[in-house]
């Protein structure tokens, strides 16, 4: 039965699951579509845990915190790129996608890891990057050797513009801006053509065009399943393809570059390379997830990706609702309306409603802290962080928890320039200088949308280094981890942890959870994101007031005599008795309450 707790939280009696060393796998490897109810938990190893004092988070790291994931009850633990890499773009620039990096580890730590986690009931996913490798990449040497060697295909080289000389303005072979500023093209003076790098110039992208290319891949692929990995989180996957002719695209006011967006995002030939990959690599392998990281994807694109009929993937990141807030750039953000944030994620619910999936974040470690984003990290911290989790978690599809986001760590306090290590906001704040942009709004736009801020350690406890690192931390410790970390979190009935946890147990718990319908529910306010989710008789409110000042929801008559009886599940205040659905909400208050049909 439902019971409350010190803070009046309304708890299943899944909570107390999970709190003895050994727990059963809840989702049998063989259960088919056992991702729909499972929970992803992303590990960004770099900050994760350092177990050897270098300051660099590690798989023995990782090892080390593996209580902490089980007591929040995750299914699945995707890691970040631990690949060998010269780090250019902190990983996601791969030298050998058959080994681990040195600051990692070694594949014996990571079989150490894959054993550790299948043990629990847990799966490993690796991240896959397969639109680009590093120009370190023994692939990449060999093209890059000569116009004759058999890899010069490998990747996609042009010579200059016709009557132009090579390495000078405008001879780029297209006018294509790069993700990291600057030209898309790099000049290679020994060869004397130039190659296409969509991201940082030490990212070569793969021509995909070329069969040889796809068959390494997919060997690499399957001979990380073998090994007993289940699953791939496929990097920018929809930019594998592009249109062979390279077209120029168009130039925005105020840029140097065109944008070739048009020519590279979901190509003419994206769906028939990853229905090959399905074919060639997860065909006969049971119990496997399949993600795609899919920027710029529409949502009648994103069907297409995930109708199971179509054998891609089992889901796709999608980005509308994170650029919601992005003015001109992603560093000149803007403030969202009362209701933005639900009325994207509504559509996105309704649009994949009767195929395909969706995956649900806030967070990852290419976005800002949702709290100091989306919530309000100051004035209502507790309870905003627990609303977003609340208002995401409760939805149709797969839930995301990045590193951290379980104890609601919020942006830092970066406040020089040198302060930062991430590529892009570095590239970032050279340009908007260059350009005559004043300093401190330069520093302004990095202080609220720089992807340092998912990137600094996990806050473990309230020492120095917050219990990451007896050495020094590659990027700095979050100043707040005094009062933010997991040591003063778990096991505390009033905090943003265990408030989490009880989240994923309603969706363990509660098959509505994961395989319900949705239907969104007015509730006479833009900032009140209201829903229903129903399975078999099993009904649920999901009523989040997403603002910082208090709100009186109204519904229509249908929906009061419909949860007139209704049973608190859920609530992040503090009232002396779960309020009724229908009560005023405060700032950031979210209820769930349940009923039969």
């Amino acid at each position: 039965m439902p019971r409350a707790d010190a803070r009046g939280i309304v708890v299943s009696a899944c909570e107390d699951r999970g709190m003895a060393n050994e727990r059963e796998p809840r989702h049998p490897s063989t259960a088919p579509d056992w991702w729909k109810s499972a929970v992803v938990y992303q590990v960004y190893p770099r900050s994760f845990q350092d177990s050897d004092g270098d300051g660099v988070g590690d798989l023995r790291g990782i090892l080390q915190r593996l209580d902490h994931l089980e007591r929040l009850g995750v299914d699945v633990v995707w890691l970040s790129p631990i690949y060998r890499s010269p780090h250019a773009d902190n990983g996601y620039d791969i030298s050998d996608y058959r080994d681990i990096d040195r600051v990692f580890g070694t594949l014996d730590d990571l079989d150490d890891l894959l054993a550790a986690l299948h043990a629990r009931g847990m799966k490993l996913v690796m991240d896959l990057v397969v639109n680009h490798t590093s120009d370190e990449h023994a692939w990449f040497l060999e093209s890059r050797s000569s116009r004759e060697n058999p890899k010069r295909d490998w990747y996609w080289w042009r010579p200059p513009r016709e009557g132009t000389h090579g390495g000078e303005p405008g001879a780029e072979p297209t006018n294509w801006e790069s993700f990291f500023s600057g030209s898309t093209w790099a000049w290679d003076e020994a060869s004397g053509e130039y190659y296409l790098h969509l991201f940082d110039v030490k990212q070569p992208d793969l021509n995909w065009e070329n069969p040889e290319v796809r068959e390494a891949v997919y060997d690499m692929m399957r001979w990380w399943l073998d090994r007993g990995v289940d699953g791939f989180r496929m990097d920018v996957i929809n930019l594998i393809s592009k249109h062979p002719h390279l077209p120029d695209g168009p130039v925005r006011s105020g840029r140097r570059y065109g944008d070739g967006g048009a020519a590279y995002t979901s190509g003419p030939r994206l769906h028939e390379f990853l229905q090959e990959m399905h074919r060639e690599v997860f065909d006969g392998r049971d119990g496997l997830i399949t993600v795609g990281e899919t920027p710029g994807v529409t949502l009648e694109e994103a069907l297409r990706f995930t109708d199971p009929e179509r054998r891609e993937v089992d889901m796709v990141f999608q980005f509308e609702h994170v650029g919601l807030d992005h003015g001109a750039t992603k560093f000149h953000p803007r403030p969202l309306a009362p209701g933005e944030l639900a009325a994207s994620l509504e559509r996105w619910q309704e649009g994949l409603a009767d195929r395909g999936w969706n995956s649900l974040y806030l967070e990852n470690h290419d976005q800002p802290r949702s709290v100091s984003r989306f919530g309000d990290a100051d004035e209502h911290w507790y309870s905003s962080a627990t609303a977003l989790a609340t208002m995401l978690h409760l939805l149709r599809g797969t839930p995301y928890v990045y590193q951290g986001q379980e104890l609601g760590m919020t942006n830092a306090p970066f406040s020089a320039i040198d302060e930062y290590r991430d590529v892009e906001s570095l590239n970032a704040y050279a340009d908007e200088v260059a350009s005559g942009t004043a300093v401190a709004d330069a520093l302004y736009g990095l202080s609220l949308m720089s992807r340092d801020h998912a990137r600094t350690p996990v806050q473990w406890d309230a020492t120095p280094n917050a219990g990451f690192t007896e050495g020094l931390p590659w990027l700095a410790v979050n100043p707040n981890h005094d009062r933010i970390n997991a040591a003063a979190q778990v096991g505390d009935p009033g905090s943003v942890f265990e408030y989490t946890r009880a989240l994923i147990g309603l969706r363990h718990d509660r098959p509505v959870v994961a395989h319900g319908s949705f239907a969104r529910v007015e509730a006479g306010h833009p900032a009140i994101f209201a829903y229903e989710r129903e399975l078999d008789g099993d009904r649920l409110l999901v009523t989040v007031n997403l603002a910082s000042v208090e709100h009186d929801p109204v519904f229509a008559d249908d929906v009061t005599e419909r949860w007139r009886e209704g049973m608190p599940l859920l609530t992040n205040t503090l009232p002396d008795a779960p309020a009724p659905f229908d009560a005023p909400l405060g700032p950031w208050e979210a209820r769930v309450h349940a009923n039969r049909a």
